[in-house]
């Protein structure tokens, strides 16, 4: 399985706004290209690269050349500024970096020295263009292809980014793992798919999803940048039967005018898939009543140590859950690593499933494993009697007030269905009294409305709905949260504000 398997006249993909389309022939031809050129540049099975992009043509060419010659490839936010790129490219021990001249601003000098670097669209005299430096090489496989794999850093939302490392044998092309059949069972990705990708390729559930469709010989429409009432626009233009979204996603979605949304045919559309961030019950609900029972949630991580899975119709008779484990054994622990009953919550974790490091970084790996080999991401949680996990929170997103543990998550599913709010973060913030206290943090569909009645007006709709305890004290008003693009919320640096 990997891209020359598949009719070469096929397009592979499409870029969204530019309307590029590369056929399976071109993706094949340059793929093997890039691969000699890694190859002639001496890089070897399990060495490692690194491609600072953003949603680009030459994107998934870089990878597939990458993987089908058995290295590391590192994918870095473009989002990331100068200390968090120059940790990466240290950290993951990139020998080559693939990237643009808007970006090179963001790397330092002694970090470049240490690289091969080379630039997509346009030459430097300093450096060379990609397109130029794989012109001559041969479009026929490299002689000792093999499989490599993605090494994506965790995109920081509590701390320094941590590098996910999965072991490597030099296995032939086409060897998959079990985790990447059981997803392609699970949503039926066959040659047939025609898939929206909305975010960007430097996140792992994106470019693992979309190498997956060129594995199996579907079509994928690349969103360079997501635009609600567009993503309907390209569902109804290339008849799309698959999708992947994250929550904010859907906000944006339901909150386009009713005329709007009914403009556009979604009929195609067979599989709703989302993760990345809890959905709210009500979000979720409205987006089924829309879409049909066609959402498909499944809850992993960049780690893949375990994986839940859950679709429409089992969801609706266990509203909130993100479904059983299809791949590792669920548990729940306390702090003290006991096993806690069903209804009880504590720290999720996931047994018999993938194994990884967290490279360089042994006491990180060491405190994400139990002595029975168990891991976790850190999520919060806990399992009804059939086993369906229903997450709280982040463990280190848990607000302790007053004594009382608060999950920010509960009062931030909420908020967002107001009718003003447009984003919401919940945090706690220093306190006297009670050590901390609950803070919203909101943005609004109309910056104007920020004031000290709309705040009143927050405070209170929350106060109708849940026990006071748990509600915000303060509202503050942000014109942009720090919110990734794969929908996470960079929590660490609204805290920041507060606690520095």
């Amino acid at each position: 399985m990997y891209p020359g398997q598949h009719p070469g006249e096929k397009i592979a993909y499409q870029m969204a706004g530019s309307g590029k389309c590369v056929t399976y022939a071109e993706l094949e031809a340059d793929s093997n290209r890039i691969a000699h050129l890694f190859r002639n540049e001496g890089l070897v099975p399990e060495d490692g690269i690194a491609i600072l992009l953003p949603n680009h043509e030459t994107f998934l060419k870089i990878a597939w050349g990458a993987q089908r010659s058995g290295l590391y490839f590192t994918p870095i936010s473009t989002l990331f500024q100068r200390d968090e790129i120059d940790y990466i490219l240290t950290n993951s021990d990139a020998r080559v970096l693939i990237t643009n001249l808007e970006y090179m601003g963001r790397v330092s000098a002694p970090v470049l020295a240490g690289l091969r670097v080379f630039i997509v669209g346009s030459s430097h005299s300093n450096w060379p263009a990609l397109e130029d430096a794989m012109a001559n090489f041969p479009v026929t496989p490299v002689a000792d292809e093999c499989e490599g794999a993605e090494m994506i850093y965790s995109s920081g939302t509590t701390g320094q980014p941590k590098g996910v490392r999965f072991p490597l044998a030099r296995a032939p092309l086409g060897t998959v793992s079990a985790l990447f059949k059981t997803r392609v069972e699970l949503h039926s990705i066959d040659a047939g798919v025609r898939y929206l990708s909305t975010a960007p390729l430097y996140h792992s559930a994106p470019l693992r999803y979309n190498m997956m469709v060129t594995r199996l010989g579907g079509s994928a429409v690349i969103m360079e940048k997501f635009d609600a009432e567009h993503a309907l626009a390209l569902i109804e233009r290339h008849k799309v039967t698959h999708s992947q979204w994250v929550p904010t996603m859907f906000v944006r979605l339901l909150k386009l005018p009713e005329e709007i949304r009914s403009t556009y045919d979604v009929s195609s559309l067979r599989f709703v898939i989302h993760a990345a961030a809890p959905c709210p019950i009500e979000i979720k609900q409205q987006m089924i009543d829309w879409f049909g029972p066609k959402l498909y949630e499944y809850y992993s991580g960049t780690e893949a140590n375990g994986s839940t899975a859950i679709d429409s119709t089992q969801w609706l008779t266990h509203r909130g859950s993100v479904g059983r484990a299809i791949h590792g054994e669920l548990h729940i622990l306390d702090d003290d690593g006991k096993e806690l009953p069903a209804f009880k919550i504590g720290t999720v974790y996931f047994g018999n499933g993938s194994d990884f490091t967290y490279y360089k970084d042994p006491d990180k790996t060491l405190k994400a494993k139990t002595q029975a080999g168990w891991s976790t991401l850190g999520d919060m949680g806990y399992l009804d009697e059939e086993g369906y996990l229903y997450l709280t929170d982040r463990k280190s997103f848990m607000i302790i007030s007053g004594g009382v543990n608060i999950y920010p998550q509960e009062v931030e599913n909420l908020l967002v269905n107001h009718p003003l709010v447009a984003d919401v973060a919940v945090i706690g913030v220093p306190d006297e009294e009670f050590g901390e206290a609950v803070k919203a943090v909101v943005q609004l569909q109309d910056q104007a409305d920020a004031g000290p009645a709309t705040e009143r007006a927050l405070i209170e709709y929350c106060r109708a709905h849940l026990s006071h305890v748990k509600c915000p004290r303060s509202v503050d008003f942000d014109p942009d949260l720090p919110r990734h693009p794969t929908g996470k919320l960079y929590k660490r640096k609204l805290r920041d504000r507060y606690w520095t």
